[in-house]
């Protein structure tokens, strides 16, 4: 094709061209350094407790508020953990399977409220905005020579270009990490937490990469700095720290083994739990992995003599009274789940992922009866966690047979949009409008969700429109 043919149709102009064939690329490149979203979200009453625990001190080492941290387990069987905004650090169930103590989990939040603390996600553009540039500066220079009739040094141009901003990219990732790392160290030794499992853990992720092939000599091509280089900075500094040799918590220690061992029974194949956890094992991690897993093959009896012999050990740990009532209620016995769920409810203090369940107990036995205290126990759950979609759906329920069918659609659309759901949230949002009273507290919340919905909608389908 001629210049002259190409000039006479064009469906981009040159700059556009540039701009757009940029825009392509250098997306593609943030899909490299920017985590995933597409796995599922655990929730788990004993495992976020837990976890907010052990990351306490940490937090108000970073100056955080008490209970502004949030932890939020994501099922995935990479070792990873990450910031993606706000004071929330979210880390992947294959962590927490390699990690050996609490203290190697207490190192990596410490490095995550490092990002946190220093804004590196809300400063992501910054390092993006420069490379950006030299990426499209490169281009519109190389489609140039190529217009020119130099197509081969156009071709050299563009990509010497995306690797000169790649290369510059990588390097300010690097250094928030490097930053990250340094804060992290100084919240272990302001909290009196020793350095010694961050230090493990980093020697972990080393043996993780060489067994993928990556080494020190490849470091530069990578967002973060090695594993080894970051092990042997940070352990010359761990080691100067008076707390190198401050012993580990016993509480956090145990209690980490039996949120491991629960992860386990509930993710893994129940083969591979009973051969970790055999009949001969008594302690309690090992009653709790058991019980997970003759639960997942149906083997009512079995389970439920894992849950009992558990709570015979500590009745007054309110979730194996949890355990119990979950398997009895999952295997069809609601009525009698509701001793143990209501005893594990108010052990916890009303904690609302195991309230949620005792509400769901109390509506699944369908007994008319019942619904008063179910309604009762879902509302609080809700006012204190409203970010759980089931406990809205039951709450739907409820609404529904006490035929207050407006209220109802409003626990649909909290359901719909937690679920990420916006056409069903709008649909449930728009119903609820039309029979609540204007301006309610229950009306504005259902504008509210009807206006993030169709926000959602509309970004969805710019989004399509773009990518077509």
């Amino acid at each position: 094709m001629s210049r002259t043919a190409a000039q006479a149709r064009p469906t981009y102009s040159i700059p556009q061209q540039a701009a757009r064939l940029c825009t392509l690329l250098f997306l593609s490149m943030l899909l490299m350094v920017r985590p995933a979203f597409a796995q599922s979200i655990l929730r788990d009453a004993e495992t976020e407790t837990y976890l907010e625990e052990i990351a306490a001190p940490l937090a108000e080492a970073a100056g955080l508020s008490p209970g502004a941290l949030e932890i939020v387990l994501v099922q995935d069987n990479s070792i990873n953990a990450f910031v993606a905004g706000g004071q929330r650090i979210y880390i992947h169930t294959g962590l927490i399977e390699t990690a050996d103590s609490a203290n190697e989990v207490q190192g990596v939040i410490a490095h995550e409220l490092g990002h946190i603390i220093g804004g590196h996600v809300i400063r992501f553009e910054d390092g993006a905005r420069p490379a950006m540039g030299i990426s499209l500066l490169s281009l519109i220079a190389g489609i140039g020579m190529a217009l020119a009739g130099a197509p081969d040094a156009g071709m050299a141009t563009m990509m010497m270009g995306q690797q000169v901003a790649m290369s510059n990219f990588l390097s300010y990732s690097r250094t928030q990490e490097s930053v990250a790392d340094a804060s992290g160290a100084r919240f272990l030794s302001m909290a009196g937490i020793t350095g010694k499992g961050s230090v493990n853990f980093f020697k972990k992720l080393q043996t993780y990469e060489f067994r993928l092939g990556r080494t020190t000599e490849n470091s530069y091509a990578t967002t973060h700095p090695m594993s080894g280089e970051r092990a042997a900075v940070l352990e010359d500094t761990y080691r100067a720290d008076a707390a190198w040799d401050a012993p580990l918590n016993a509480k956090w220690e145990a209690g980490f083994g039996l949120v491991k061992a629960k992860l386990r029974g509930f993710i893994q194949d129940p083969n591979k739990t009973l051969a970790q956890y055999p009949a001969s094992d008594t302690r309690p991690s090992a009653y709790y992995a058991r019980a997970y897993a003759y639960h997942k093959w149906k083997f009512v009896e079995q389970a439920e003599a894992e849950a009992r012999a558990l709570i015979a050990l500590d009745p007054t740990n309110p979730y194996y009274h949890e355990l119990l009532g979950q398997i009895l209620l999952e295997s069809g016995k609601p009525v009698e789940a509701l001793g143990p769920l209501r005893t594990a409810t108010q052990l916890s203090g009303n904690h609302p992922l195991i309230a949620t369940l005792f509400g769901f107990a109390l509506i699944a036995t369908e007994d008319s009866a019942m619904l008063p205290e179910a309604e009762s126990v879902l509302r609080a759950s809700v006012a204190v966690d409203g970010e759980n979609p089931d406990a809205w759906k039951q709450l739907g329920i409820i609404y529904t047979s006490k035929n207050d069918l407006p209220r109802a659609a409003l626990a649909g659309a909290e359901h719909h949009i937690l679920r990420g759901e916006p056409a069903l949230a709008l649909r449930d949002a728009d119903a609820a409008m039309a029979g609540l009273p204007e301006y309610s507290a229950d009306w504005i919340r259902a504008q509210d969700i009807k206006l993030t919905a169709e926000n959602q909608i509309r970004a969805a389908r710019d989004n399509d429109r773009r990518n077509r």
